[in-house]
């Protein structure tokens, strides 16, 4: 019987997603949070990237999500009254899912609420506020807070702490400082209900409009005939006066003129951005909006928390499996707080452009404005928000780089990066043993070797031996692609070894003919600190699926 147990503190869709995919992994999971039940009030985040339906889907939610998400195929920018552009969407990529969705947050978490009913493993306990968090070598012990005052102390062998922007005292007990600035101008947000003929399809975002001089508005369009409306608002505005003054009321007529509307939902925010200076401490890792926040111009919020969440959720379940040294997880701080300063600086160019801090850069975004008006190659210039791209983990301390395929930086909008070590494998569909399976969904089940056609895959059992009992599966790539597709993304040669890690991330590409740099690559792809120590007697494959060989103890 499993006994191996890890706290997560935030039944958001950060915790979620990391208490579902701790649950794959056949970890038992207590899931806290402090509400006393679901709160599903609003859209809060509504923009989910394919990537991340990708690992939804692995846990059995990303098909639902995706079928009832509204996918916009449009973006217009407007300067004023005058449209400066309208880009396309999206990118076509070897994915089952669009590039994007709109869906409210509310509604994806009841969605992921479904799976973890179905999980004996996924123990839920509402009414619980993390307070205390103390740990040692053995473990970690959290004492939670009940609405009545009472106290119960819960222990496990590790804790993911994503409860929320709010945390301020958890993140002071756990020990970590969330640096960065906080932008005065606040933001209205409006959610409602209207039907709006020939919006619903697209995002429209409009500098200074003359129903909000001075300012922006962005609208976006939601299932159910819902829009979702962010104004930027002057430091101090009273949304409880603006409604009573009748002046909330105006400001969406001159977007929607006599239409008929109901509000749904209505807040105010102050953007941040801001990232806590280390992302793991000792037996705790820190995740979604607690580890960091940013401003929602380009979706990068909640998909990047999701990014955490799988990050966190193999690494645990591999040291606690002992398929890897406690010293990969020093690899989460490294790999997802590069992440959230990736995003730091992307939103906070955003909020400069939206909000000139000084009059250098007010008179700069005037400019660019006004050349946009009648000069296409401007428009490059206008910034109101860079779309969520995942993170290419190039630097990391368990990729190998490769020579041959260096990563050449971010591509163009609208094309796809070439994959190579760092970068997360393309979602091609391939035949194993006569069944077709999505190749990250395969790739999530372990670490995989994907070989040219003159690698022995039995040559590697030695060398998957020499790296300890870390589960590894063997595809020869041409015998798992009937179309070819992933052949054509990958352009492996005959030699070729590509390492996968259990996200679907790239490690290495390597030479079958160089059996070190094999053993270690994969060292490295597990934590370089952990080399592991040969098996006395060959270890025999945990499976034979097809052309498929995996190798374990």
């Amino acid at each position: 019987m499993n006994n191996k147990h890890v706290l997560v503190l935030g039944n958001g869709p950060v915790g979620q997603t990391t208490a579902l995919l701790l649950a794959k992994w056949g970890i038992n999971v207590t899931l806290l949070d402090g509400r006393p039940k679901r709160d599903s009030i609003g859209s809060k985040a509504i923009a989910q990237h394919r990537d991340v339906l990708d690992i939804w889907e692995h846990v059995g939610a990303g098909a639902n999500i995706a079928r009832e998400g509204l996918i916009w195929s449009r973006s217009r920018t407007f300067y004023g009254s005058q449209e400066l552009f309208c880009d396309t969407y999206f990118e076509t990529a070897d994915s089952p899912f669009p590039a994007f969705v709109n869906i409210s947050q509310t509604r994806s978490e009841q969605l992921l609420d479904e799976q973890i009913a179905k999980q004996p493993s996924i123990r839920v306990v509402w009414d619980r506020t993390a307070e205390g968090v103390s740990q040692n070598d053995s473990g970690v012990t959290i004492t939670a807070v009940a609405h009545d005052g009472s106290r119960t102390r819960f222990s496990g062998d590790y804790a993911v702490a994503a409860c929320g922007a709010r945390a301020d005292e958890l993140r002071k007990e756990i020990g970590v400082t969330l640096d960065g600035r906080t932008f005065e101008d606040r933001f209205l947000i409006c959610d409602i209900k209207a039907s709006l003929e020939g919006w619903e399809g697209e995002r429209r975002f409009y500098f200074d409009p003359e129903w909000n001089p001075g300012r922006q508005v962005l609208i976006h369009p939601c299932p159910d005939s819902q829009y979702r409306i962010d104004w930027q608002v002057p430091a101090g505005y009273d949304i409880e006066q603006d409604e009573a003054s009748g002046g909330l009321d105006r400001r969406i007529r001159q977007i929607i003129g006599e239409t008929p509307y109901e509000i749904v939902w209505k807040s105010v925010y102050r953007f941040h951005s801001r990232v806590v200076n280390k992302m793991r401490v000792g037996k705790v890792l820190l995740a979604g909006d607690l580890a960091h926040l940013v401003s929602p111009f380009g979706g990068r919020g909640l998909n990047s928390g999701i990014g955490d969440a799988e990050n966190a959720a193999w690494k645990l379940a591999f040291v606690l499996h002992g398929w890897a040294d406690e010293s990969l997880l020093d690899s989460y701080d490294n790999e997802r707080r590069a992440a959230a300063l990736e995003n730091i600086a992307v939103t906070s160019d955003t909020m400069d452009f939206l909000v000139p801090q000084t009059p250098e850069q007010k008179e700069i975004r005037t400019r660019y404005l006004e050349q946009a008006l009648t000069d296409p190659a401007a428009r490059k210039n206008i910034n109101s928000g860079r779309l969520f791209e995942p993170f290419w983990y190039t630097e990391s301390p368990l990729t190998s780089p490769n020579p041959g395929r260096p990563f050449a930086g971010r591509p163009p909008k609208g094309t796809l990066v070439d994959p190579g070590p760092g970068v997360i494998l393309p979602d091609a569909a391939v035949t194993v043993a006569g069944t077709e399976h999505r190749i990250r969904r395969l790739a999530r089940e372990g670490m995989i070797l994907l070989t040219g056609d003159a690698a022995d895959a039995a040559t590697f059992e030695p060398l998957v031996r020499r790296v300890g009992n870390t589960p590894v599966s063997v595809l020869k790539i041409s015998d798992i692609d009937p179309t070819g597709s992933l052949q054509l993304q990958l352009k492996p040669s005959a030699h070729d070894v590509w390492i996968i890690r259990p996200d679907a991330y790239v490690a290495a590409v390597c030479d079958a003919r160089d059996p070190e740099s094999i053993v270690a690559s994969l060292r490295r792809a597990v934590g370089s600190a952990f080399c592991g120590e040969p098996q006395p007697e060959p270890t025999p494959p945990l499976m034979t699926r097809g052309s498929a060989r995996t190798y374990a103890a």
